[in-house]
């Protein structure tokens, strides 16, 4: 499929217009001459009809939770309701300016404002800022919270060493070197969690903290985490808790209680928002009392029946969005949130572990399963006993009809699929999907080579990934003109 410019004729248009009193010549008077185009764009000449038929034709290429199953590990892709969109949708959200003055804000201040609240019970912290825009930008958020907390006590020159273990997320290790650390791996034990000898003895007062994803990237809740926390206060760190996995736990246990002094939600995973190709997202970041000081201004402050913002913070690390941060995402998550109530968002956990579970269970007779206890929300199983590649069971995976998993990581896990089916999938589509991994393994040993050329029936084969990566197509060039 070709783009949008090998469609059309020219003199073609898809809309029209108004028409204007001021000549062309007049309303460019208004553009300093050097911000002026000295040719027309090449915009593409189609009627409405195409314009509408080409993009339909796009989407039906592309797979998505409106489509069919989504298995990602590690992200969440689930069914979110429809009426959240909606709401975000209401034009008192989407006219309003970002510059309005405080008086013509006010229902969307108290809005954050009561979102701030509820995910501070959620957590169990006292602190939390909503701007950062991603569950990666709320990591180097906290990390750059811990080292102005070390930087006002002094101890900045010192504290230069993040810890992480070896089952954390990939964008951890990144957001703590970003903010200046240096990030040294923790070893997992034989049970696929921290190994609390290795731990301690990389613990010293070097240490500004430990990045920890809970649960790990295994599905595997940490049952020592109370002894982690622990262990890196003695030494006077600090401990962030990733929570792309809260989906886990959600309702059922709490951050703070477990000794967290640095929380992040992933509002486009667990609350309401589609999480995928690239965005939308939201970040908002919890923390314990000794980081509240630090946190980013401005701060959403309930002064009697008003909202304002406050920058009352002379120790806060600054903006790290632009504005109050991702507005319509975090809409979306609070009417998530009063839709569920506590007894719904208890649902959502006990509704994600049972289907990963049941999918581990089921999968097990024919997938290595390397940690095989009773995992979260995910779990990881490995191919290596087929003799075939994770890319290739992935690959074939799209013949049926769905997505694939995570492949090939945590790293930890030889030939990995990471597969998290979330709490909002039927029985019936969670058998389905089983049913076509066992085909799958079945023909890895009857008729390998059906997995090595797959996928074979999607809008798109097997790409060349190697020379994609090293020689991409970023543009294509423009026909050449008939004039």
């Amino acid at each position: 499929m070709g783009t949008i410019y090998r469609v059309g004729q020219r003199g073609r248009q898809a809309t029209s217009w108004p028409a204007t009193r001021r000549s062309p010549e007049e309303l460019l008077g208004h553009i300093p001459k050097g911000l002026r185009r000295r040719e027309p764009p090449r915009l593409p000449e189609v009627s409405q009809g195409e314009l509408v038929r080409h993009y339909t034709a796009l989407s039906r290429m592309n797979h998505g939770v409106d489509t069919g199953f989504y298995p990602l590990g590690s992200c969440t892709m689930k069914y979110n309701p429809k009426l959240h969109e909606e709401i975000a949708r209401l034009p008192g959200f989407t006219e309003l300016h970002p510059l309005s003055p405080l008086e013509s804000a006010q229902g969307v201040l108290e809005a954050l404002w009561r979102l701030g609240e509820l995910l501070k019970r959620i957590a169990g912290m006292p602190g939390i800022t909503l701007q950062p825009a991603a569950g990666a930008h709320g990591e180097l958020t906290g990390m750059l919270l811990i080292k102005r907390y070390f930087e006002d006590r002094g101890e900045s020159e010192r504290r230069r060493v993040i810890l992480l273990p070896d089952s954390a997320h990939g964008t951890n290790p990144a957001s703590a070197a970003m903010a200046g650390f240096r990030v040294i791996p923790v070893p997992s034990n034989e049970g696929g969690t921290v190994d609390l000898r290795a731990l301690e003895e990389l613990l010293g007062e070097e240490v500004a903290g430990i990045m920890m994803t809970v649960p790990n990237t295994l599905g595997i809740f940490e049952r020592d985490i109370l002894s982690i926390t622990e262990m890196v206060h003695e030494v006077g760190g600090l401990c962030y808790f990733d929570g792309a996995n809260l989906n886990a736990f959600l309702g059922r246990a709490r951050p703070g209680d477990m000794g967290a002094d640095i929380f992040h939600f992933n509002l486009h995973k667990t609350f309401s928002t589609p999480h995928g190709s690239g965005g939308p997202g939201a970040g908002p970041l919890t923390v314990s009392e000794r980081l509240i000081p630090y946190l980013p201004v401005p701060q959403i402050v309930r002064e009697g029946d008003r909202f304002v913002l406050s920058y009352d913070l002379p120790k806060s690390i600054g903006r790290v969005h632009p504005f109050l941060g991702n507005v319509l995402v975090m809409l979306k998550a609070l009417a998530y949130i009063l839709t569920l109530g506590d007894e719904g968002l208890r649902e959502v956990s006990t509704g994600a572990v049972l289907a990963a579970n049941y999918l581990r269970v089921r999968l097990r007779e024919a997938y290595e399963i390397p940690y095989d206890g009773l995992c979260k929300h995910e779990f990881v199983a490995s191919t290596v006993g087929l003799g075939v590649k994770a890319r290739d069971v992935a690959k074939r995976l799209i013949d049926y009809g769905f997505h694939p998993p995570t492949v090939y990581f945590p790293l930890i896990v030889e030939e990995a699929l990471m597969i998290e089916p979330t709490e909002t999938e039927t029985v019936e589509t969670l058998d389905a999907f089983v049913e076509a991994m066992l085909r799958i393994a079945r023909e890895a040993v009857e008729n390998p080579e059906a997995l090595a050329e797959a996928p074979h029936n999607a809008p798109v084969r097997r790409l060349d990934e190697v020379r994609a990566a090293r020689e991409p197509i970023l543009r294509e060039e423009f026909p050449a003109s008939t004039d």
